[in-house]
């Protein structure tokens, strides 16, 4: 009789799934890619995460955590619950240069308290950020504590965040992240209520061991990249003129252009890079611009190419200050 019981016992211990450790690599992991598809799809803006980690903090810890002039983001999740999404300046500063200038300075930012319009220039990433982290932890137990948060509003200063928040453990998932390269680097922090109350986790149904899908991604993402476009600035002439002539400019006034040269025109990226020279000519009827040299570099254009616009790679003609 004891055996039959110790079957049945060892049975149902077999059949249930494995526990997922409490706040284990499930949230790290999905987090990363998180943060890094938000920066790629809402600003086009390269963010890496080179250090993660994650804390339990009481209340009265978190309040010390904002670093001074960070931009501080409430969040609203399941059951009125509320968290943060904190951005220390460096970070806030190389959003919003990639937004308004197209590319991260390596100026270090003059020292200001975030606004508003900051808070809604960077909205879109958070947002961004919690889905992608929520449908990523769509089969695992952290979903629990870190689903169903979005952006609510805007903090102009921490000391609120006492009243704010309601006095529990919190868990803090600090990230330390390089921004386009490492031109700018500096730290994030979510702040999530340690004690879920999100939707559970959706069992896996699958039963049959996968194909490898290695093959498959591969040619998946060979067709994303060879289908992707990229935008080059054909550069005629470069002029550096006084602040004073500038502002005093009037339409119909004409520029003298020394250096310009129709057939020593320079192909650059979006970043001001130099990638090949070329000369202006036609092409079907369009304007082009044909490649003569190249730059001895990887990713560099091939003399001879011509690009025309209405290409996969487009050009445009720009006289630049």
């Amino acid at each position: 009789m004891a055996e039959a019981g110790g079957g049945v016992i060892r049975r149902k211990l077999q059949a249930a799934p494995p526990a997922v450790a409490d706040g284990g690599p499930g949230a790290d992991r999905a987090w990363r890619m998180a943060l890094a598809r938000a920066a790629r799809d809402q600003v086009k803006l390269e963010l890496a995460v080179t250090a993660l980690a994650m804390e339990r903090r009481s209340l009265a810890e978190l309040l010390e955590l904002p670093p001074e002039h960070a931009l501080i983001a409430v969040l609203e999740g399941p059951g009125q619950t509320m968290g943060l999404f904190v951005a220390d300046p460096a970070v806030l500063a190389g959003v919003i240069e990639a937004q308004t200038l197209g590319r991260v300075s390596p100026q270090t930012a003059a020292p200001r308290r975030p606004t508003r319009t900051d808070a809604a220039m960077v909205a879109g990433l958070i947002d961004a950020a919690l889905k992608d982290l929520e449908t990523g932890l769509a089969t695992e137990s952290d979903l629990v504590w870190a689903g169903g948060f979005r952006y609510a509003s805007f903090l102009e200063d921490p000391r609120p965040l006492g009243l704010l928040l309601d006095d529990e453990p919190y868990r803090v998932l600090r990230s330390d992240v390089a921004l386009a390269g490492g031109v700018k680097s500096g730290s994030l922090l979510l702040v999530l209520p340690a004690r879920g109350r999100g939707a559970l986790p959706v069992a896996s149904t699958d039963a049959a061991p996968q194909a490898d899908p290695g093959p498959i991604f591969a040619a998946a993402l060979t067709e994303r990249i060879e289908g992707a476009g990229c935008t080059l600035e054909a550069v005629l002439s470069r002029l550096t003129l006084p602040i004073a002539v500038l502002m005093a400019l009037r339409p119909g006034e004409t520029l003298a252009l020394p250096l310009a040269a129709l057939d020593r025109i320079t192909l650059e990226g979006i970043d001001g890079r130099r990638l090949s020279m070329g000369k202006l000519g036609q092409n079907r009827g369009m304007r082009a611009v044909r490649l003569t040299a190249a730059e001895q570099q990887a990713g560099a254009v091939l003399p001879g190419t011509v690009l025309a616009a209405g290409q996969s790679v487009l050009y445009r003609q720009t006289g630049t200050g």
